[in-house]
């Protein structure tokens, strides 16, 4: 583990190899916000919890296991030598502790992958079984074919930072994991007709695909493990570009796809067209030219969207954040493009059909390993301590279920206290405003409206001298059958809309006050204004004083 004698360490290499480790750590946080955005809030501590025991658990398994089995001395072309608590020295012009933490990065990013397409419904216990055993076997076996020396290797077989090694093996496993969970609760209508269920928080997707866009320039130029010399450097400098051509046309071909085929261009789909485009240059980010890395984002670009069809619409396999589509299918995709575009031997530069078909048969080779084995992975978590979560937790939400949190977004407000309110002088002055002693009647006013017009409507109450009000965050249907909603392609189900609830009791102001001041907030004539519920309440009680009837509502000094 240590430099032997007369050998003389790169700092330049040294320095990239670990700059890269932590490039590629930093995918971490991105996949765990982008997988929590893309979700549900009431998953999203365990969101949080999955992303960071996966990379605990498979570090040290990694460790004691893993890392041997996928670049220890091959053996048979299958497998490398177990080298328990990595005792061996595996340093080139860098220490051999560099190599070690820039592999386990990667194992880790492969074993996240999984996380998200089985998000909302996962046991945590049979989650971090599966993740150490996808980081203990499944990676670094199939790693060691095509990194280790293995027999993938022997064929030249071109995978240069991990489009199969690392992303498809991730996709993969998730497939096989959705088909033995199943879809979430109210995914499918009785009629087997999808429903979308749209993430909390788009922000966070959002900053996820960049933070790691971000890192995918460690991922695949830190890959070079070496930055010194010319034609190192000139090869750096090559993979920074056709990483981030692939990306950007990626991005801009799904969110044509989606603005042609929906009439809209979608926010979620355009940022899993950057992934796809990543994912599927990773194979061959060093061997096409940038007009080759334009084309691989170009049909990783239009693959996702399709294959997210695919699987939600005729498959009916739920995968809340399209993990299989661009881990999976773009990965495999761009693994065997490079069959096509690689400037020294692909079919298009001249170099025959070896190549190509060498990408396919490696390509396939991956897909029998990780699904077999993860079958059989999932069959026995399934009949043992079981996969997936009781209905009745599914629907309360696994952070209260599995970890005891009430909301991950405890201290959040539901509206911004700060926000500036416009003035609605005008709307209330046009009601008339004249408050008539009607002693004795007490009447419930329950609005049930959008969020967002909270302020509004509060600071119009106020003016009526409402003194007391409940509001309460709802799940409504506030979407009407004539004016759908689409997001990624499938309807919104209407049951999953925010609202929230104001409840009134009010005795001398009229009831018709409160009903105009509020129309006149929140009309606009269009579809989802709210509605607003009225009903007779038989007594009201101040618990502090005694009080009962109108003298309950009334602030009084004591």
């Amino acid at each position: 583990m240590y430099l032997e004698e007369g050998a003389v360490y790169s700092s330049v290499d040294t320095i990239w190899v670990l700059f890269g480790a932590a490039l590629v750590f930093f995918m971490q946080p991105g996949f765990c916000i982008l997988e929590a955005g893309l979700t549900r809030a009431k998953n999203a501590g365990n969101i949080i919890m999955k992303n960071l025991m996966d990379f605990c658990l498979g570090t040290i398994i990694f460790w004691i296991i893993g890392f041997g089995l996928m670049q220890g001395a091959d053996v048979l072309g299958i497998i490398g030598m177990p080298d328990v608590l990595i005792q061996g020295d595996y340093g080139d012009t860098y220490p051999s502790w560099a190599f070690i933490i820039f592999q386990t990065v990667f194992c880790a990013t492969a074993a996240t992958i999984v996380s998200g397409a089985m998000a909302e419904r996962t046991k945590f216990s049979a989650y971090c079984i599966y993740s150490v055993i996808i980081s203990a076997l499944i990676y670094p076996i199939s790693g060691h074919w095509i990194w280790g020396g293995g027999w993938l290797a022997e064929l030249g077989f071109h995978d240069f930072a991990g489009s199969t090694a690392v992303h498809m093996v991730g996709g993969v496993a998730g497939l096989i994991g959705t088909i033995f969970l199943g879809a979430r609760i109210g995914k499918y209508g009785k009629d087997g007709s999808p429903k979308a269920i749209p993430g909390h928080n788009l922000t966070l997707a959002a900053l996820g695909v960049f933070i790691l866009w971000f890192a995918w320039f460690g991922f695949n130029g830190g890959s070079t493990v070496c930055a010194t010399g010319d034609e190192i450097l000139d090869l750096m400098s090559k993979i920074f570009v056709t990483t981030n051509i692939s990306a950007v046309t990626g991005a801009i071909t799904s969110m044509t796809y989606t603005w042609i085929k929906y009439k809209s261009p979608d926010i979620s789909m355009s940022l899993n067209g950057v992934l796809a485009g990543l994912v599927g240059i990773t194979a061959g980010c060093d061997a096409v030219s940038p007009a080759g890395a334009f084309f691989i984002g170009l049909i990783c670009g239009l693959l996702c969207p399709l294959v997210v069809e695919l699987l939600d619409k005729k498959l009916k396999i739920d995968d809340p954040v399209g993990a299989v589509a661009v881990h999976g299918a773009c990965g495999a995709t761009g693994t065997i493009l490079v069959g096509l575009f690689a400037e020294d031997g692909g079919l298009f530069y001249g170099g025959g059909a070896h190549m190509l078909l060498i990408q396919i048969l490696g390509v396939i080779s991956v897909i029998a390993w990780v699904a077999v084995t993860m079958t059989i992975v999932f069959a026995a978590i399934k009949k043992t301590i079981g996969l997936r979560v009781s209905a009745e937790e599914e629907i309360v939400g696994l952070d209260i279920v599995e970890h005891s949190l009430l909301s991950s977004y405890a201290g959040f407000s539901t509206v911004d206290e700060s926000a500036e309110i416009p003035d609605t002088a005008d709307t209330v002055k046009n009601i008339k405003l004249a408050v008539e002693h009607q002693e004795g009647k007490l009447t419930k006013v329950s609005i049930i409206t959008n969020r967002n017009k909270f302020e509004n409507l509060k600071h119009a109450l106020e003016q009526l001298d409402i003194q007391g009000m409940t509001v309460t965050e709802i799940m409504g249907c506030g979407v009407q059958k004539g004016n759908p909603k689409m997001y990624r392609g499938a309807e919104i189900s209407t049951k999953l809309l925010p609202k929230i609830k104001i409840d009134i009791v009010v005795s001398k102001v009229p009831v018709q006050h409160v009903v105009d001041a509020a129309r006149g907030v929140l009309f606009t004539g269009g579809a989802g204004d709210g509605k607003i519920f009225i009903s007779d309440v038989e007594n009201v009680i101040r618990v502090s004083t005694g009080e009962q009837g109108t003298d309950a509502l009334q602030y009084i000094e004591h």
